[in-house]
């Protein structure tokens, strides 16, 4: 005997799975974005940290990039 919510829970469950497997397919379609990035010569982490830095909040970015510079600076790295 079935539970109340039981269609819900299936339901639920089923779009999960669901957006799982296109976060999957798009997790791929970047990867193959980012290879042939390379395969054209960009350098690949570069392009990452811009990504990364793009999608970023920019007082956060910018507070991340002033610490990155200070410890730089401590540790005598140009």
């Amino acid at each position: 005997m079935s539970e109340p919510g039981d269609n819900q829970l299936k339901s639920i469950v089923s779009r999960i799975n669901t957006l799982m497997d296109e976060r999957k397919s798009i997790s791929d379609d970047i990867t193959d974005v980012y290879a042939e990035a390379k395969g054209n010569g960009f350098d690949v982490p570069a392009l990452r940290a811009i990504v990364k830095a793009q999608r970023e909040d920019a007082e956060k970015r910018r507070a991340r990039e002033a610490n990155i510079d200070l410890y730089r600076g401590r540790l005598g790295i140009d």
